[in-house]
């Protein structure tokens, strides 16, 4: 194998897969990357088992070829290489060697065969669509804060991507949760995703998906069965098995009959839970939230730190009432809101608040409260 690259399309490439390679793994063949290349570029594989990523950047082909080199150790030698540079690889088979030089620097990689590299087999995906670049990062934007990572409850370490119906209107939903708060984000179903099952995605592959599609403008194809799910566009492809498990019955936790309605500035309330909560414990992080007629006192208390209130002017016609929630998962919440304003929907200080967009009606957040 023989090839001239340029410095970009290689770190762009190699930052891409490198972020699948587990740093410590048990299994050597683990920690390599797949080089392959072939007429007209350079396919590259990573692994870990669960997750699959191929990307190809074009590169000058003097020999056809293939071999696995430490991914880390190659990300960041390409890294340090000067902006701007070609950089040459070759291997010969031989000694078992990757080389590469790049001006005056040469470098000298052990090598694994290519055979013992794993191939992830994504056998036969019945459902296929295409989702905008756009759509795509949106439902993950918006839901992925609610990831749970606690690895006792498994089936809740990723986002629940189903077909469902809206107002009598299909759409394609996202929804996670990690028991303190929901988020739940819905966009037009696309052609050929009506027959699909509900999927969990794992945690990390919606890390890695949403890294790879940063630049994209364009469509994603995604395919899927029960068992793995498949993401394809511009030059990468992304395989990953999904979490088998049952994803809870989130509709039971959105209360329906909420009926004390507060409407904020979402920045200026974001901005006043930030400025309040630094006097709040680390532990419990809670902010009480004091509301009368069209005024909100957001308040915090610490025997550490003192105490420290911030008034706001809202809308909210309902009856007085104080509750009391985790500063971070609110801001977490309000974080999403891209319109000018929040809208919550209340009950009493011991139930779940409902929490939407002023601009955006398909999404929607459900969050518990917590005594203050």
């Amino acid at each position: 194998m023989k090839l001239t690259i340029e410095r970009a399309a290689l770190i762009m490439s190699l930052g891409h897969v490198q972020n699948v390679v587990e740093k410590r793994n048990t299994i050597p063949i683990l920690s390599n990357v797949q080089l392959e290349a072939v007429d007209g570029g350079i396919n590259f594989t990573a692994t870990d088992l669960d997750l699959a990523i191929v990307e190809k950047a074009r590169a000058k082909i003097s020999q056809p070829g293939a071999t696995t080199v430490p991914a880390h150790t190659l990300y960041e030698i390409v890294r340090k290489l000067p902006e701007g540079s070609e950089i040459e690889l070759s291997f010969t088979g031989k000694d078992g060697r990757l080389f590469l030089r790049c001006g005056r620097s040469e470098f000298s990689l052990a090598c694994l065969p290519k055979e013992d590299f794993p191939v992830m087999a994504s056998g036969d995906l019945p459902h296929r669509f295409t989702v905008s670049a756009e759509e795509l990062r949106r439902l993950i934007d918006k839901t992925r804060f609610a990831i749970s990572t606690e690895e006792t409850r498994y089936y809740l370490n990723g986002i629940y991507l189903h077909a469902a119906q809206s107002g009598g209107v299909p759409v394609l939903r996202a929804v996670a949760t990690d028991g303190h708060r929901l988020a739940r984000v819905e966009t037009p179903l696309p052609d050929g995703a009506a027959g699909m099952a509900g999927v969990i995605v794992p945690r990390k592959t919606v890390a890695e998906l949403r890294k790879l599609i940063d630049g994209t403008e364009g469509g994603i194809q995604v395919a899927l069965s029960d068992t793995k799910i498949r993401f394809a566009f511009d030059d990468a492809v992304l395989t990953s098995k999904l979490i088998d498990g049952t994803f809870p019955d989130y509709e039971r936790v959105i209360p329906a009959g909420n009926d004390k309605f507060l409407e904020v500035d979402g920045k200026a309330f974001a901005a006043a839970v930030d400025r309040v909560s630094t006097i709040s414990t680390e532990k419990s992080r809670a902010v009480k939230l004091s509301l009368d007629k069209d005024r909100l006192v957001l308040s915090a208390t610490s025997p550490e730190n003192g105490s420290a209130t911030e008034e706001l002017t809202v809308a909210y016609n309902s009856p007085a009432m104080e509750i009391g929630f985790n500063s971070r998962y609110l801001m977490d919440i309000t974080a999403q809101i891209e319109g000018d304003n929040a809208r919550f929907a209340l009950n009493d200080a011991a139930s779940p608040t409902v929490v939407r967009d002023g601009a955006d009606e398909s999404a929607l957040y459900v969050l518990m409260p917590m005594r203050v």
